[in-house]
């Protein structure tokens, strides 16, 4: 899902919402959450997951084009850890269909 389809989704949802209100929330909640991981800070959102940053150690790289050695800096990268109820909500199909399958066979 796009972030349009999410705020087209919203809108068909919300329909007592204006369009521009949906968008100005959607893009406020994607901005604190990048805004808090810029200050190091960590996002949690109950039943959904947590976002943090984790830091990757200097390493030495290779230009695949030309094959030689390239020190890559220390740098913050985003992550992401789903929460158990997501966790659970998304694994639930899926233990219907093995079920399924099981059964037919």
């Amino acid at each position: 899902m796009t972030k349009s389809e999410l705020i087209a989704h919203l809108a068909a949802a919300n329909p007592h919402l204006r369009l521009p209100d949906i968008e100005l929330i959607v893009a406020t909640i994607f901005t604190e959450i990048t805004d808090a991981l810029a200050r190091g800070d960590r996002v949690e959102l109950r039943g959904f997951g947590a976002f943090s940053t984790r830091t990757r150690d200097p390493r030495t790289g290779r230009n695949p084009r030309t094959g030689e050695a390239v020190e890559v800096t220390a740098k913050a990268v985003p992550y992401f850890k789903p929460g158990k109820e997501l966790r659970e909500r998304i694994n639930k199909p899926a233990a219907r269909a093995s079920a399924r399958a099981t059964s037919a066979a």
